[in-house]
């Protein structure tokens, strides 16, 4: 009996590591996305408690400009929007990744088993 993977195992192998690796660079754009949208919920919150005549700044860059309070709390709800669509779309990302690992599992389990004499570690 020979020991080597056969080549088809082998490339199966390797779009499960990549497969492993998409997934966890998903969840670290998951996670950012998250911050932020709890950033722009934190700013909106603080934007409704403030009084209509507050002085707001804005940090751009590295400096911080007067801005408009409307023009403000307008551009915070579209980033907010922005994010939810970008986390639906990983969440949809994740499971199309998630179902096809779970087939190139099962498929390398049937050919681990099916006797080519190797044994899964």
């Amino acid at each position: 009996m020979s020991s080597e993977i056969p080549p088809k195992v082998q490339n199966q192998l390797a779009q499960l590591q990549q497969m492993q690796q998409q997934a966890q660079m998903l969840v670290g754009q998951k996670n950012q996305i998250e911050l932020s949208l709890r950033e722009v919920d934190h700013a909106l919150e603080a934007l409704g408690d403030a009084p209509d005549d507050a002085v707001i700044y804005q940090a751009i860059g590295e400096i911080m400009i007067k801005s408009d309070m409307n023009k403000t709390v307008e551009s915070l709800k579209e980033k907010r929007e922005t994010f939810d669509i970008r986390l639906k779309t990983l969440a949809r990302q994740e499971e199309r990744i998630q179902s096809r690992f779970t087939e190139l599992q099962e498929q390398l389990k049937d050919a681990l088993g099916a006797g080519a004499g190797v044994t899964a570690e």
